[in-house]
């Protein structure tokens, strides 16, 4: 199994890549393709993907996590790269209107209506619970929260936001899992957890962003004592709590970068 990260906050070291806020990756196993999440902007996307030799109709599948703008404003430009449909997983609530009120009142869903992305080929499967897709290839459905989580933003009417749409990819490995998180809204922990209940396996790696930006010494600490995966954390996990993480594990932490490749 080859994860290749195609946009992340950091560009990586290779000649002609671009970084951007936002998160996607190319999972592939076997002859399965499927990519997880679309980043902020198409065109920073599919420069990379041409750069890493991927051409957007070799995707099989689309795994969206969460319906915020950072994991989906890829997706339009993605569809109208490709010359066939695309099957796209995610949870019913992604196109939910969402916003942020710091620094300014501002739109904060996907960029996009369900209609206009049909017509340009996408097939929705919405789920609000576990399932598999493609075999080794599960979505964890909405993650239970038994402790903290790391939800952010507002409904149009002022109620906060539980990002309730927020969910993994699971990632068979045999004897053990590897789990793709875009922000880790559910909570680091709670994600673990119910990854390993719903698959009855280990997680063995936990790749993506793990929202721990602006975390408390406590709430790392917390981290450091129940997730005993490796850690491949990028996007929104911020430098300084990345830097915590880095110092107590060693090794155990990398960080993520556009290019970036992971085998399993």
């Amino acid at each position: 199994m080859k994860v290749t990260v195609l946009y992340e906050n950091h560009s990586g070291f290779r000649k002609g890549l671009l970084g951007g806020h936002g998160f996607s990756a190319l999972v592939e196993r076997g002859d399965v393709r499927v990519l997880v999440d679309t980043g902020t902007d198409g065109k920073v996307l599919l420069n990379n993907m041409e750069a890493l030799g991927i051409e957007p109709d070799s995707i099989d599948y689309l795994f969206i996590t969460h319906g915020h703008y950072d994991h989906t404003g890829g997706l339009k430009a993605l569809l109208e790269a490709r010359s066939k449909p695309l099957k796209v997983i995610a949870h019913p609530g992604i196109f939910q209107r969402r916003i942020a009120l710091k620094p300014r009142r501002r739109e904060i869903g996907i960029p996009f209506t369900r209609e206009e992305l049909e017509e340009l080929g996408a097939e929705f499967v919405l789920r609000e619970g576990p399932f598999e897709f493609a075999e080794g290839f599960m979505s964890s459905g909405e993650i239970e929260r038994i402790t903290w989580d790391r939800a952010v933003g507002y409904f149009p009417d002022g109620t906060k936001d539980p990002v309730r749409d927020d969910m993994a990819l699971i990632l068979d490995l045999g004897d053990s899992t590897v789990v793709i998180t875009g922000c880790g809204h559910s909570g680091v922990i709670n994600i673990v957890r119910h990854a390993e209940k719903v698959s009855g396996k280990p997680v063995k790696a936990l790749i993506g962003g793990l929202h721990l930006v602006g975390a408390k010494e406590e709430l790392l600490e917390d981290v450091l004592k129940n997730v005993k995966a490796r850690l491949y954390a990028g996007h929104c996990t911020g430098l300084e709590s990345f830097a915590y993480l880095r110092c107590r594990l060693g090794n155990r932490v990398e960080p993520l970068h556009v290019g970036k490749v992971i085998e399993l």
